[in-house]
């Protein structure tokens, strides 16, 4: 009740009647309690500074903190030890731009490891006389890609020529496992673990049904002559086209001839039979495996241990892990002057502008390349793509640079899973392009999609939208209308363009005539052996086999060291940005909608795209 007197006692008079003093009386006034405006201003000061000291500790201990769990632990190396491949660390194709890589639930760093590290440890441990041998334990829960378990497995043949063991061990046998594991010396698998081996299926998802009942119109553009451009077949259709279908079986049918032939090569059984087990589904348990020969025997982990003792005389099992064994390599010191060959990542979607993501933005990407081309030091590049495509524009951005670069030194492209549509538009320039058997490449094709809402929001949600324009068709891009036939052709203008630019491009950097380009072309999906075919690749392989090339151009003997090109983010809101998409994809990885999420993420990418795209099928499911 004071402070309430105590307003009314500073109002005045006309505010107040009640409070006004009778005639002749003088009241005395109250004193008013006011700060000064400097004190005002001073104390406001002083909570600005305190507070921004307060968040700078804050954010600097939050970053040392997540510096200290993202810090790459540098274990030493026993003087004897068997180099285990662990599938508890993933294979990654390109090293990733953030370092926040963290599993938000248990708050522990995710151990992923990339192919260059992978393959310079394996052929560092074929010299290395404290690796005795390499043990596969398929066992984790890693992952990683056909292509890259493709290299991976090259680089173990490889190594077997220094007469040391390969060992392989599993409960759980996929398909694409087995195929790794099958390079092994001895194969061995739990005695009550399971093994696949039923063929290859590629499917994709189609949304038109949810498209349908949630009242959008999408306008489609793309060439009549792109028939195989299947990246928006699933919103306009229910089921593949027949010219999907024939693509995509040829790829199936690919890829799971990689995988037999590897296997029937390994392990002495004919391509035919493996067909025919398959086809039966003649093995299904561990004991199926071993009396067809697939698997050497079953054991128990333990057991395991002990087979290294009696077989291969190791009596001190230590075991170090390939990614801990290439984190403790120590650089050969005697070459850090020699030349460079650098390794430049085109890792992800192309997309438009600049951006610190895990995506292939234009202008940082030509600006990434401008540098390579201007460091006098660097006398090759390797070009290691793996995107499905994406922006137009920012393709063509990028071709211009990677066409400058090629004018000042060798420039030699390494494909990993995908290099096609966009992944193959900035491949095209280079002196040399190098692909897995199991690279999707090629779909040299364009599409553009307009989605309108317009009639959803009314009917759904009761909302309408009304306009004025200047201009007949001003409101062309407003994304509430289905597009106007004038419209539509005026759109088609662009996406055509792009496509004879993108043929022509292809023609002048693979040195093929157009007409040849164009019977190739059409939107079609390749994989690396058929390409290698047709012209659009020059050699299969991996990695390795690109810089030996790179190596071979720039006439560097045996006089060089490889360098990466990394991407860093710079500026504190990038950073910030990146550490928000690690919270955000670990919340998402680890809900029980995880699944959805990212079938939802491939819808909301397709609708909001803008502009024209030459971007490939990504939404693929391979078993």
């Amino acid at each position: 009740m004071e402070e309430i007197k105590n307003e009314q006692e500073l109002q005045t008079p006309e505010q107040n009647p009640a409070s006004a003093p009778k005639q002749g009386v003088v009241k005395p006034q109250p004193k008013r309690s006011r700060m000064s405006f400097g004190k005002v201003f001073l104390a406001a000061l002083l909570a600005v500074v305190v507070g921004s000291v307060v968040s700078l500790i804050f954010w600097i201990s939050l970053f040392s903190g997540f510096s200290a769990m993202v810090k790459t632990e540098v274990k030493p190396i026993p003087e004897s030890a068997i180099l285990k491949i662990d599938f508890k660390e993933s294979l990654i194709d390109a090293p990733s731009k953030n370092p926040f890589a963290f599993d938000i639930v248990t708050m522990e760093p995710t151990s992923s490891l990339t192919i260059f590290n992978a393959l310079q440890a394996i052929e560092a441990a074929e010299t290395d006389e404290r690796i005795k041998g390499i043990y596969i334990n398929a066992t984790g829960t890693g992952s990683a890609s056909a292509d890259l378990l493709e290299e991976l497995r090259e680089a173990i043949t490889h190594f077997k020529e220094s007469g040391k063991f390969v060992v392989s061990y599993a409960d759980v046998y996929s398909q694409w496992v087995y195929y790794l594991s099958s390079v092994a010396d001895k194969v061995y698998m739990q005695p009550e673990g399971t093994f696949s081996f039923t063929g290859l299926s590629i499917s994709t998802m189609f949304y038109k049904g949810l498209i349908d009942k949630l009242g959008v119109e999408v306008d489609i553009l793309r060439p009549t002559v792109c028939k195989y451009k299947s990246a928006v077949e699933p919103f306009f259709l229910d089921k593949m086209s027949d010219a999907n279908r024939a693509q995509m079986q040829a790829m199936a049918d690919g890829m799971w001839g990689v995988l037999t032939e590897a296997v029937s090569a390994s392990r002495g059984i004919s391509v035919e039979e493996l067909n025919r087990l398959a086809d039966e589904l003649a093995i299904s348990l561990p004991k199926d495996a071993l009396e067809h020969k697939l698997i050497d025997g079953l054991k128990y982990q333990d057991e395991m241990e002990q087979l290294f003792k009696d077989e291969y005389g190791i009596e001190d099992l230590n075991f170090i892990s390939l990614g801990d064994y290439a984190n403790g390599l120590v650089p050969d010191v005697s070459k850090l002057s020699a030349p460079k060959v650098a390794i430049v990542y085109a890792n992800g979607e192309v997309v438009d502008g600049e951006g610190a993501d895990d995506n292939i933005y234009g202008y940082t990407m030509a600006r990434e390349i401008r540098e390579v081309a201007d460091d006098e030091s660097i006398k090759a590049v390797v070009l290691r793509v793996n995107s499905p495509g994406g922006s137009a524009l920012a393709s063509d951005i990028i071709w211009r640079e990677v066409e400058l670069l090629k004018a000042k030194k060798p420039v030699i492209v390494s494909m990993g899973s995908y290099a096609a549509s966009g992944g193959y538009y900035i491949s095209a320039p280079a002196d040399a392009i190098v692909a897995d058997k199991l690279t999707l490449t090629g779909s040299i094709g364009v599409f553009g999609m307009v989605p309108s809402v317009g009639k959803a929001l009314k009917d759904k949600v009761g909302v309408t939208v009304d306009a004025v324009n200047t201009n007949k068709y001003s409101d062309m891009s407003n994304s509430f209308s289905a597009l106007k036939p004038a419209e539509y052709q005026a759109l088609m203008k662009g996406v055509d363009r792009v496509y004879e630019r993108f043929t022509s491009l292809v023609a002048q950097g693979r040195n093929l005539t157009i007409e040849k380009v164009l019977e190739i072309a059409e939107g079609r999906v390749w994989s690396g052996v058929e390409a290698q075919k047709i012209g659009l690749v020059d050699t299969c392989g991996g990695l390795t086999a690109a810089i030996a090339i790179a190596v071979d151009k720039a006439e560097l003997g045996e006089n060089y060291q490889i360098v990466e090109k990394k991407s860093k983010a710079e500026g504190f809101m990038a950073i910030i940005e990146q550490l928000g998409g690690t919270i955000k994809a670990s919340m998402s990885k680890n809900s029980e909608l995880a699944e959805l999420y990212e079938k939802y993420k491939n819808i909301e990418q397709i609708v909001t795209r803008k502009g024209i795209y030459t971007f490939c099928p990504y939404d693929l499911k391979i078993e």
